[in-house]
């Protein structure tokens, strides 16, 4: 049954039906809040209803539900959709969705998150309403966000460890209340793995005595075995085992929050758990590797990428040259 509600001088006519997406509209009268829904609700009962009545963010939960589960991402794509969800955008309806929408979310939340963050928001509402007229019979006019300028790729980030921060952010994390918090960061740096690739790492699946770990799924579609140094081997072989098979039972919303305040507490100032990457691909190359040995650790099909990630510090290049 539909309810009206008036909020902040508008009528909210909000219709819930199992097996349907909640559907709202907002409306300047009740007579027409009340018009609406009862059409809605006769739409329903004759099965002629489409989809495109509902807003975009029932459409985003829609796809959160179908879609999302089955990409390797599926974790940090529920985040992104439940921010989105959060902003007003969310209330519009698809029918009513239009550049300007899109344009208008775009630029603020440019004042709250870099560019790349921004684009990546705009590419999952891009994707989400393509699924929708493709494959689920919604039917609109266009995808308005095809429309809309994309915010230009920030430079590439560069960060490295510098002077004593790798010894206060390891004592900090020692400091942390979870157990793998240290674990965890030291392997990032030994090994060069993604956080997705280290949250996902199965105990089953990393050998000590072969000195590999060996990822099935990884970011490029493609397995790879990463081998383990002598450190990494040590800091494995302390972890505590958990029942679930993960070497690091450890969420992403939980690990974002160990970092915060584990960076907090060294009195270290942006820098980001991919820095790590970062970091351990630099300090291979430093250590005399060639590009086709850091990518076959790394997993970069296109070396040319390499060079966003290697940043070789000029005093010890200087040593090489003599």
């Amino acid at each position: 049954m539909a309810t009206i509600t008036k909020i902040k001088g508008s009528y909210r006519a909000r219709i819930r039906r199992k097996g349907y997406p909640t559907l709202s509209k907002y409306f300047q009268y009740r007579s027409d809040a009340r018009t609406w829904a009862e059409m809605i609700e006769r739409a329903i009962a004759t099965g002629t209803l489409n989809i495109a009545e509902g807003t975009l963010g029932d459409l985003l939960k829609r796809y959160k539900s179908e879609i999302t589960p089955k990409k390797r991402s599926a974790e940090i794509e529920f985040l992104r959709i439940d921010k989105i969800n959060k902003s007003w955008i969310s209330d519009v309806s698809l029918s009513d969705l239009m550049s300007f929408h899109i344009a208008k979310y775009r630029d603020e939340r440019l004042k709250e998150v870099q560019a790349n963050a921004c684009a990546r928001d705009l590419s999952l509402i891009s994707d989400a309403i393509n699924t929708a007229m493709k494959e689920w019979n919604i039917k609109l006019s266009g995808n308005p966000v095809q429309l809309v300028k994309k915010p230009q790729s920030n430079h590439p980030r560069d960060r490295r460890l510098e002077g004593n921060e790798e010894d206060r952010l390891l004592k900090s994390c020692e400091k942390s209340g979870n157990i793998y918090l240290l674990a965890l960061v030291i392997l990032a740096i030994e090994t060069g793995m993604r956080r997705g690739e280290l949250l996902g790492l199965q105990r089953k699946d990393v050998n000590l005595t072969n000195r590999t770990a060996y990822l099935p799924m990884t970011k490029n579609g493609s397995p790879r075995t990463v081998p383990l140094s002598t450190r990494a081997v040590e800091v494995s072989d302390n972890l505590p085992i958990d029942l679930s098979g993960q070497v690091f039972p450890v969420s992403i919303t939980a690990l974002r929050g160990l970092w915060t305040r584990a960076c907090k507490r060294a009195g270290i100032k942006d820098l980001h758990f991919h820095d790590l990457r970062h970091e351990a691909t630099s300090r291979f190359f430093e250590k005399g590797l060639n590009v086709m040995e850091v990518g076959a650790i790394t997993g970069h099909k296109d070396l040319r990428m390499l060079q966003r990630y290697t940043h070789l510090r000029a005093e010890d290049l200087a040593m090489k040259l003599g």
